[in-house]
């Protein structure tokens, strides 16, 4: 199944949606019925603690959070780094638990790793300052376990592949809900390939 994924969020007004010491992340929205389908795979038995994450806030997180004071500033370098970024396709590959299959947190579905995705992920990585040395293992948590992952991952295998695919064409930078509160704000939508876009059209 092929998606062109949500469509861009305007710029919002910073001043409006963040504020001094505001959790933030930068991320990839996942297009709504692909984030429908994948929750709707979560069969797990009543006793095991386990909670869907709602479709609207199913994502795939590039930039890890951090508080930040100035979201205009963190604003411009998303910009600097889609600029030079080109639209791709994520493919979606298959839901299984992790990040240990046997003792798990999370179910998720995993992602496939191309140059385009990590290629975006570095960029963005050294616009903010941040570095990871962990093997990148891009995927989008559908929802997570609060009980024993250990006795759900025994009593109920899951490896399931998928096909599904969605053309990304902009990235996301989205704050954390406040303490007591749920749900994933948009603060900017950026477009991947503007500089290169502009380009394009005074050459032509």
């Amino acid at each position: 199944m092929a998606s062109e994924g949500p469509a861009p969020d305007k710029e919002t007004n910073a001043a409006t949606t963040g504020h001094p010491g505001a959790r933030v992340f930068v991320a990839l929205r996942i297009a709504p019925e692909i984030a429908g389908e994948l929750t709707q795979m979560v069969r797990v038995p009543e006793r095991f603690a386990v909670r869907r994450i709602a479709p609207a806030d199913i994502h795939l997180t590039l930039v890890p959070p951090w508080k930040e004071t100035s979201i205009p500033a963190a604003i411009e370098k998303l910009r600097g780094a889609a600029d030079r970024a080109v639209p791709f396709s994520l493919a979606f590959e298959r839901l299984s638990y992790g990040p240990q299959p046997r003792r798990p947190r999370l179910l998720w579905a995993e992602c496939s790793a191309d140059e385009a995705l990590t290629t975006l992920r570095d960029a963005l990585l050294a616009a903010f300052g941040q570095r990871d040395e962990r093997p990148f293992r891009p995927h989008v948590t559908v929802a997570r376990i609060r009980g024993n992952g250990a006795a759900l991952a025994r009593k109920q295998p899951i490896e399931r592949a998928l096909a599904f695919s969605q053309r990304i064409e902009t990235v996301e930078l989205m704050q954390s809900p406040p303490a007591g509160e749920v749900g994933y704000r948009v603060l900017a939508s950026l477009p991947l390939g503007a500089s290169a876009m502009s380009t394009r059209v005074r050459a032509g």
